[in-house]
């Protein structure tokens, strides 16, 4: 025990005689450590961690697609309850409404709590096989007309929303959308969120009245049955699609089976993986970092080790001692790097975007800090028991005889050299990916809209089911409302929408005049919005050909339509689509005159600009009128949304304002993903090159120690001290160049890695290779500047009297 103390004593002492190696090492390793334990915990928790149900990947969901389309398309109820009689390939069948969760107003007391709903079948949770964290489970027997009203809280929402109350079982809420009033009878474990962003469950029989079950549209979830694959429960589906009893609609659709584990983590797998693939990069280029700086440490120490040599210590000794001082600083990078990783993580759910599956299971925890000690224990074998083994080959007599700044030989130099060649190679490859990712984010930050978002404002409204339980009545009352909120001043427009931005929609597929079925069939999915009158005035959407919405476009009226422009290419390439036809409904006997087209407008999508048709309010052929508004105000839209509560509460007390918010902070929602995707890869390019920078530092500053007896005679023989830092600063520019070269040779290869990150931009995008390898060329040039400047403080006298 004595040894072991003694020999902690003098690898401490060692380290304080070199503080500053000591220091760089350590913080050189909490960075790359601390920057892939957080990558691992967010991994672990997205991609790793099972969910809490059985057999996960047996559980799959199945829709209808078109070829070259990714919409998804559900059952009707009889056809669901159909498939479900017919299914071999799925053991066990539940459903859910396409939509997802969708917002919706519940009221306990007098409060209003705005939660996001799912209607599933009562077998639902039967599929998945989980058990409640409280209480009970949705059960068939709740899913029948008749049966008492209840609903499953996510555990979030029992968290959040319930403040954890072990006694919310029993406690009834009521929706405001129908007066149901819902009583909680369970409470499902942490991981359940699907579908994506559910706060609770509630039965779909109940929560659908008898009139509106022919507009239930369902996804199939199932389990797939022993012996069956995902491939043979799609096919299954296709069949079905195309039956004989199918529409023709029906029979142009393919079946698709995604599993659960795949639903749940979505758009996040590519950003996570790039993330996963550069902090590894990172990690890597941390190793060679630490590896350098102690090889160089080392280097400068054999005169020490053989002095110990011929002293008595054995090999093994000196190897272990300089293993043990290089394994004290790979505990303390460990240490300071699991600090680093709990930082990262915590910031990491802080900023993470809304929607980000499983966000709240993130945490630092056991596996976490087990995955620091196990990642500290490998950089440990990499830069610690090569350099002290490699240190350790000294020969004596010739060491003792030499300067200890000339020992090295150059294939030292030449492996020293060939690490800082990686690292600026993998600094390269994580900066290069930064790159391309904020380039892409400014191009989508600086997309054209086609609309104006400044001053916009949009608001949900929450209904009761009895104010449009007739066609007429829902659009009257909207009209009233819309009257009151004109009639304000500082309000410049107002209009219907069929949803907030970016969130989802309704699609439809028009036909024009003598299409057959197969062409109808080959007709873009249109994004339909039904709207006001002031609807393109309102948002700022300019008229390209024809023209807009009238008051006199009411039911009784001519039916019409405007289009965007990319409807009017597809369905008239050649000619002018003012005053022609467009066929719409479920049979194609509802026509419609084209009098208007626009631009094509990012307001369903960010990225992509969908093909639209819009229908005036009065002429709509769906069962419902859109109870979402959009306001153009005069000043800030956000200072306007007192006055909308007011207003319409003061209009009709049964219709509350569920959300509100300025266009542009809801364009904050498609950014968000891209601008956490940006910020990370810059985080771990920034690391890798300052990383790289002092590696490069550390390397010329040796080489410059290591030739003082050769700058001496230059000097003497009359080299200036500008040829000589000339002399220096090139070696160093030459390693960065070969590292350059590498660097960008792996880019354009690896970087088709983060495609689907990517917006506008080629990921061999020249300009962006070029900046970055420009970037990483100057960093190289200051880190080789300040050690070349060191070479005009050498007295040439002093430098020949060296030992040769």
């Amino acid at each position: 025990m004595s040894t072991v103390l003694q020999n902690i004593s003098v690898a401490l002492r060692s380290h304080r005689r070199t503080p500053g190696v000591a220091a760089a090492a350590i913080l050189t390793l909490s960075v790359g450590i601390g920057l892939a334990t957080a990558v691992f915990t967010v991994a672990e928790a997205l991609l790793l961690r099972r969910l809490p149900v059985r057999d996960q990947d047996r559980i799959v969901v199945l829709w209808g697609e078109l070829t070259g389309d990714q919409s998804n398309y559900p059952l009707g109820i009889d056809d669901a309850r159909l498939f479900e009689q017919r299914t071999r390939a799925l053991g066990a069948v539940g459903f859910y409404m396409y939509e997802g969760a969708i917002p919706t107003l519940i009221r306990q007391g007098n409060d209003l709590t705005r939660l996001r709903g799912a209607l599933v079948s009562g077998d639902f949770f039967d599929v998945l096989d989980v058990a409640p964290s409280l209480g009970r489970a949705l059960r068939p027997a709740d899913d029948v007309r008749g049966s008492l009203p209840v609903i499953v809280l996510s555990h979030e929402a029992w968290q959040q929303k319930f403040g954890a109350d072990p006694a919310v079982i029993g406690r009834r809420v009521t929706t405001h959308f129908n007066g149901v009033a819902y009583t909680i009878v369970g409470v499902m474990p942490q991981g359940i969120d699907f579908p994506k962003g559910a706060d609770f469950w509630a039965p779909v029989i109940p929560g659908v009245p008898e009139r509106s079950m022919q507009y239930l549209a369902l996804h199939v979830i199932g389990r797939l049955a022993p012996g069956v694959t995902a491939a043979h429960a799609r096919d299954e589906i296709t069949a079905f699609y195309q039956r004989p009893a199918a529409t023709v609609w029906q029979r142009t659709l393919r079946g698709t089976v995604r599993s659960l584990p795949q639903l749940i983590v979505g758009d996040t797998k590519p950003a996570l993986l790039a993330f996963a693939i550069a902090s590894a990069l990172l990690l890597l280029i941390t190793c060679i970092n630490v590896a350098n700086l102690l090889m160089v440490r080392g280097l400068a120490r054999v005169r020490e080790i053989a002095v110990r040599a011929a002293l008595g210590a054995t090999r093994a000794r000196v190897i272990g001692q300089l293993l043990l001082e290089n394994g004290l600083i790979a505990l303390a990078g460990g240490v300071l790097g699991a600090a680093v990783a709990t930082a990262a993580v915590r910031g990491f759910v802080a900023f993470a975007p809304e929607g980000v599956p499983r966000i709240r299971e993130i945490g630092v925890n056991g596996t976490v800090l087990g995955g620091a000690i196990g990642l500290t224990a490998l950089a440990t074998l990499i830069f610690a028991l090569a350099p002290a083994i490699l240190t350790s080959r000294v020969q004596l007599q010739e060491v003792l005889r030499s300067d200890a700044r000339q020992t090295a030989g150059r294939g030292s130099r030449l492996l020293t050299e060939g690490l800082v060649v990686a690292q600026v190679a993998l600094a390269m490859l994580v900066l290069s990916a930064a790159g391309l990712v904020g380039r892409s984010l400014i191009k989508l930050q600086r997309v054209d809209l086609s609309l104006e978002p400044s001053n916009l404002l949009i608001a949900e409204l929450a209904m009761r089911a009895d104010q449009f339980d007739t066609k007429e009545k829902q659009p009257a009352l909207l009209d009233k409302l819309m009257r009151r909120l004109e009639s304000l001043p500082g309000v410049r427009g107002a209009s219907h929408v069929v949803s907030v931005p970016f969130g989802g929609g309704w699609d439809g597929r028009p036909a024009t005049d003598g299409q057959t079925p197969d062409e109808v069939a080959a007709n873009p999915m249109l994004n339909m919005d039904v709207v006001s009158p002031s609807y393109f005035r309102t948002l700022g959407i300019p008229l390209v050909r024809g023209r807009a919405f009238t008051d006199e476009d009411r039911e009784n009226a001519p039916k019409v339509v405007v289009i965007s422009a990319a409807a009017a290419r597809h369905y008239w390439p050649d000619g002018d689509p003012i005053g022609k036809r467009l066929k719409m409904g479920g049979d194609l006997d509802e026509i419609f005159t084209v009098v208007g087209v626009v631009p094509d407008v990012r307001y369903r999508e960010l990225r992509d600009a969908r093909a639209s048709i819009y229908f005036p309010i009065h002429q709509t052929i769906f069962p419902f009128a859109p109870t979402t508004l959009a306001i153009r105000t005069t000043g800030d839209a956000a200072d306007f949304i007192p006055t909308l509560r007011r207003v319409i509460s003061d209009a009709d007390p049964s219709v509350a304002v569920s959300s509100a918010a300025p266009f542009t902070t809801l364009l904050g929602g498609p950014l968000a993903q891209p601008r956490l995707n940006a910020f990370l890869l810059v985080v771990f390019g920034a690391a890798g090159v300052a990383l790289a920078a002092i590696g490069l530092f550390g390397v010329v500053t040796t080489a410059v120690r290591q030739r003082v007896r050769e700058i001496g005679v230059r000097l003497a023989l009359g080299a200036s001290p500008r040829d000589l830092r000339r002399m220096v600063l090139k070696r160093g520019l030459a390693i960065a160049a070969v590292g350059l070269f590498v660097g960008v040779a792996g880019a354009l290869m690896t970087n088709r890695l983060i495609a689907a990150l990517l917006y506008d931009v080629s990921p061999s995008d020249a300009l962006t290779l070029g900046a970055v390898a420009a970037l990483l060329l100057a960093v190289a040039a200051l880190a080789s500047a300040i050690p070349a400047r060191s070479t005009t403080r050498i007295d040439p006298v002093d430098a020949l009297r060296v030992e040769g």
